[in-house]
């Protein structure tokens, strides 16, 4: 059985159970900051089971989109070494908020198991929690396993917990047993390749609190997953997932690229290992809009890149290569995940733009390792330190193993225990950073507004009169907010639009007869929530009191310019620079509008002319903007354009500007695209490897800009006495002039410093046949000062140089020996001696330094007691 039909036959089994087949959510968790990556099946499903949010249906099924490389979840080292780690993988569950529990759980998954997919009952094993003796009833009577195939196990393996508090409970683990052959030991005696864990059922039956007591819960609920790659490399009968046809098609594309073959050797196994997975990773990730950066998921995506550019090093390949894999990638997977079908193009350049980068950053690598030995062998020494090889790994991605060959061959070593140190603090950074427990704690506060939808009725309404249902002041639910503070206030129904989708939230005023409160700013924590954050300026509000509320129009009116000027943007640009491009996130504000997309390199002047005319024209034409509810299916289908960052239900909305413009969207827009009036585009930067951003204007605010132009231009016109299109003419010859006459100041600079020489000397001390400058140098650069001391102690040939400088009450210094001299006495060490005198610090090398100091009514006792240390030692 392929593994297509592995995914079907699991949907379609729990579809005729009565489960609503659910799409994958994207890898990028929604409104969930605890979460890096989305790790499990239950993730989009965690408000459900927290009771915060309802959805139309109590059973589920779905087939997830997993990642589990970063944070908590972090199996990115493992891959490659074993034959079940994965950074992507798809998790097929079933879920009940509420509906049946064990029994049925254990029941449907046996069924599936044993009469579905025919695997032999003898082969499988259960593992349940210690104390669960409901589940093992089930299995032993219910299903009529025998009690030796049952393995009571303790809480670290079989009891599930969401947090530190929240639902918990025991979970049941079914695991299939590969024979003998693979170890001669049973399951739970030993960690080993034996037995293979397919399918985990978690019982949602408690509530744990603060004190860790656990109390039943009213509703108890089921969350499942089981790998698609495990249970495909049973069903396929092959020894480890890397042989399923998930990974052996990319496997045999490798091969083809390199000339090397998967079964030659262990280290080419490894590597093609690491690059199949590593690649399906880098598709999916791309593919729901996360992009190479320095931090967060970005990084993780980063790291990926760099992992398997690596290994592509081990099987002899030397430029980017892992760009051509994702196509087969979309070969095996594009069924399922139409997503990576559409934005395949997208992926490819992305990819081989960091491979490209990487590359690069892997010579710089090399470089400054060589520095690192040259610099300790001047030392003496043969040990590089290990913080400076992490530093190597971590900034430019260059890998410890291989900067370990290189130093063998220069007859060093790094300690590794300090690289795994650092390796350590990083990955704490990493996990600490994406705790998440506030911003958790606070999608949690509105728990008690559990089954309660906020109506939006700001489509079409900008004030209207509603029911408030929710007061909060940061952590908790309130009886009443007051006058003079700050909080939130959730009604039964709002006309204000919480951010979301790029578009920022509205602000205004909630009132009644006795109550004032100024909005600003309005969020939609959760699908069913919209709160508004306020300041109560007047009187006091409680749950259940009647209120009016109303946006600020104005602010609206620009914030609808600028998102409907969006979706032109967008398709301008799909329009002139191609089909590639695709929004990757935007914000919507009433004064400006950014829009990032996909594009890999800057656009030129005549580019963003064409861009700016075409959206002007579109704005001429007054194109009547609709709005359709449709399925999700039924939309893409009509050519809606999907947006990367964009979590989207089983509905959506779908916004058309005529018939130019067509995109998924929940956001607020004009009545007709001539409204916008005018567009203007500030600036278009890079804000990583493929990723572009425009910063525009629209309506009054484009037309003040662009006036601000032309007053310039007047101004320039008036100064400079010429026509306008004769301008820049002039600036480039008055630029030129300018370096010449900079040219020449400085050259008469140097001639008038050159002839200072000899006066300076003149006023030296002589101090036991040596020569003491300590010269005072007001208006030199620092530059200046440098090349002035060195042409003071090369013409005085044995000496010491001090020169300093004044400004703005700090003293500035530079020390300089002359090369015989500096045996006996350094310029560090001179530096050292001065700096507690003058107030300050500095360094440097023997022969030469700088310091600095706070307290210049010292410079002549610092003369004299230099003076004096010379005699010493000289």
């Amino acid at each position: 059985m392929n593994s297509g039909d592995i995914r079907a036959v699991f949907l379609n089994y729990f579809k005729e159970k009565g489960h609503k087949i659910v799409k994958s959510s994207s890898l990028v968790p929604d409104k969930d900051p605890t979460l890096l990556f989305t790790n499990a099946g239950m993730n989009q499903f965690k408000n459900v089971f927290l009771g915060i949010e309802k959805r139309d249906y109590k059973r589920a099924t779905s087939s997830q989109k997993c990642m589990r490389a970063g944070g908590k979840h972090n199996d990115l080292e493992q891959v490659g070494k074993t034959d079940r780690h994965h950074t992507f993988f798809e998790m097929l569950g079933n879920f009940s908020f509420g509906d049946y529990f064990k029994r049925e759980a254990i029941e449907f998954a046996w069924e599936l198991l044993t009469e579905i997919y025919k695997i032999p009952a003898e082969k499988l094993y259960i593992t349940i929690f210690k104390e669960d003796d409901e589940a093992f009833n089930i299995w032993n009577k219910v299903i009529g396993l025998s009690e030796d195939r049952i393995i009571r196990m303790g809480a670290k393996d079989n009891f599930w917990e969401m947090g530190d508090t929240g639902p918990c409970g025991p979970c049941t683990e079914i695991h299939y047993d590969r024979g003998e052959a693979f170890g001669d030991y049973r399951l739970g005696e030993q960690e080993g390749e034996r037995y293979i864990e397919i399918w985990n059922l978690v019982f949602m039956e408690f509530q744990r609190d603060e004190k860790g007591s656990l109390t039943p819960l009213p509703s108890p609920s089921i969350d499942t997953g089981m790998g698609l790659e495990r249970l495909a490399s049973i069903l396929q009968n092959v020894p480890s997932n890397f042989e399923t046809d998930l990974f052996m098609p990319i496997i045999k594309k490798i091969e083809e690229i390199t000339g090397k073959e998967y079964e030659e050797n262990h280290k080419n196994k490894v590597a093609m290992r690491v690059i199949a997975d590593h690649v399906r990773a880098i598709t999916f990730l791309i593919s729901d809009g996360v992009l190479p950066s320095n931090e967060g998921r970005g990084y993780v995506l980063r790291r990926v890149i760099r992992r398997a550019f690596r290994y592509g090093k081990d099987l002899g390949l030397n430029k980017p290569f892992l760009y051509e894999l994702t196509g087969t990638v979309v070969d095996i997977m594009g069924d399922a995940y139409p997503e990576i079908v559409s934005s395949h193009l997208t992926v490819a350049n992305i990819c081989k733009a960091e491979e490209e980068r990487f590359h690069k950053t892997l010579d710089i690598g090399y470089g400054k390792l060589l520095d690192l030995v040259e610099k300790a062998r001047s030392s003496g020494k043969d040990k590089i330190d290990g913080k400076n090889i992490f530093t190597l790994y971590d900034t430019y991605g260059f890998p410890p193993d291989l900067a370990k060959d290189i130093l063998e061959e220069h007859g060093m070593y790094y300690e590794k225990s300090e690289f795994d140190a650092e390796l350590e603090k990083q990955r704490e950074r990493a996990r600490s950073f994406w705790k998440g427990d506030e911003k958790i704690k606070e999608i949690e506060k509105y728990k008690p507004l559990e089954g309660e939808k906020v109506r939006f009725i700001g489509y079409t309404d900008l004030e209207g009169e509603s029911e408030v249902i929710g007061l909060f002041d940061k952590e908790k639910l309130k009886e009443e907010l007051s006058e003079g503070e700050t909080g939130e206030i959730v009604a039964s129904i709002t006309p204000f639009y919480g951010e979301a989708g790029g578009q920022v939230g509205d602000t205004g005023i909630i009132e009644n007869e006795n109550f004032y409160a100024e909005v600003f700013d309005t969020q939609k924590p959760t699908d069913n929530i919209i709160t508004h954050k306020v300041k109560v300026k007047k009187g006091k509000i409680k749950i259940g009191d009647k209120v009016f509320l109303r946006v600020d129009k104005d602010r609206r009116w620009a914030i609808k310019k600028n998102h409907t000027t969006t979706h032109l943007l967008h398709k301008a640009l799909r329009e002139i620079l191609g089909p590639h491009v695709k929004q990757s996130g935007s914000k919507v504000a009433p004064d400006i509008l950014r829009f990032d997309f996909t594009h890999f390199q800057s656009l030129s002047i005549n580019e963003i002319e064409m861009i700016e005319e075409l959206v002007n024209r579109k704005i001429q034409e007054n194109l009547k903007v609709t709005t359709q509810i449709m399925s999700i299916d039924e939309a893409v289908k009509t050519g809606a354009m999907a947006i990367f960052e964009e979590k989207y239900g089983e509905t959506v909305r779908v916004v058309s500007v005529g018939d130019f413009s067509k995109e998924l969207c929940g956001g607020t827009h004009l009545d007709y695209s001539g409204e916008i009036g005018l567009f203007k585009i500030l600036s278009e930067s890079s804000i990583s490897a493929g990723v572009r951003r425009i910063e525009a204007v629209t309506g009054l605010e484009a037309l003040r800009r662009i006036q601000n132009v032309y007053s310039a231009m007047a101004d320039l016109k008036m100064e400079l006495n010429t026509s306008e299109d004769k301008v820049v003419e002039n600036m480039k010859k008055l630029k030129e002039e300018m370096k010449f006459l900079i040219k020449e100041r400085d050259e008469l600079r140097q001639k008038l410093i050159a002839s200072s020489l000899n006066d300076i000397i003149e006023q030296a001390d002589e101090i036991k046949g040596k020569k003491f400058i300590f010269h005072r140098v007001d208006g030199l650069k620092r530059e200046e000062i440098r090349t002035l001391s060195d042409n003071l102690k090369n013409k005085i040939k044995d000496g010491v140089v001090v020169l300093y400088q004044l400004k703005n009450g700090k003293l500035s210094l530079v020390f300089s020996v002359t090369k015989e001299l500096s045996k006996k006495i350094s310029a560090k060490e001179l530096i050292k001696f001065s700096t507690p005198i003058i107030g300050g610090g500095g360094g440097g090398r023997d022969d030469f330094g700088e310091a600095g100091g706070s307290k210049p009514e010292n410079i002549e006792f610092l003369k004299d007691k230099l003076k004096e240390k010379l005699e010493d030692e000289i």
